[in-house]
């Protein structure tokens, strides 16, 4: 496999697996969903707004424009409607940004000012493995508050999309 066919594959499953949660955490009423579980940004509402806020930031700066963010923890959408809609369209921004890289595109450098960073360079390569492997570790930790608030959590490993993906075939 190609690394170009793992990153569509790894923006595939990014898409699946955030669905999977979306509606895991519909099971919640707003006072569980928002509720202060000690997490690195408070509640399963606060880590949804990150990942949302890393993603755009990355793919903005691949894509070489300016994405208008303030920092890390900004809460970009008050409600999970509302913050679902925003995922369902970057994800389809990541899947269509990463169908169009070629081999030599990814290894392309990108300098830009991270929020807490100031300036810094790496290629696409990079900043995608940073970007898939980020949604994966606070993903988990959606899983755990999903846990905590008695909501059993969708199984969203890599084999498990490869499978419902197989089987929809």
């Amino acid at each position: 496999m190609t690394i170009i066919a793992n990153f569509q594959l790894l923006a595939n499953f990014n898409t699946w697996a955030n669905t999977k949660i979306f509606s895991a955490c519909k099971e919640l009423d707003d006072t569980e969903y928002k509720k202060d579980r000690k997490a690195f940004f408070s509640s399963i509402h606060g880590t949804l707004n990150h990942l949302l806020v890393v993603d755009r930031a990355y793919i903005s700066r691949i894509e070489g424009k300016d994405h208008g963010l303030k920092s890390l923890d900004q809460i970009l959408y008050e409600n999970l409607f509302q913050l679902e809609e925003a995922r369902i369209k970057e994800d389809k921004r990541l899947v269509d940004l990463v169908n169009n890289l070629s081999e030599e595109s990814i290894h392309k450098e990108i300098t830009y000012n991270g929020f807490e960073t100031g300036k810094t360079t790496y290629t696409i390569n990079t900043i995608l493995i940073t970007l898939f492997n980020h949604q994966t570790h606070h993903r988990g930790q959606i899983h755990n508050m999903l846990s905590q608030a008695g909501i059993k959590p969708p199984q969203i490993d890599i084999p498990d999309f490869i499978e419902t993906r197989n089987k929809n075939k």
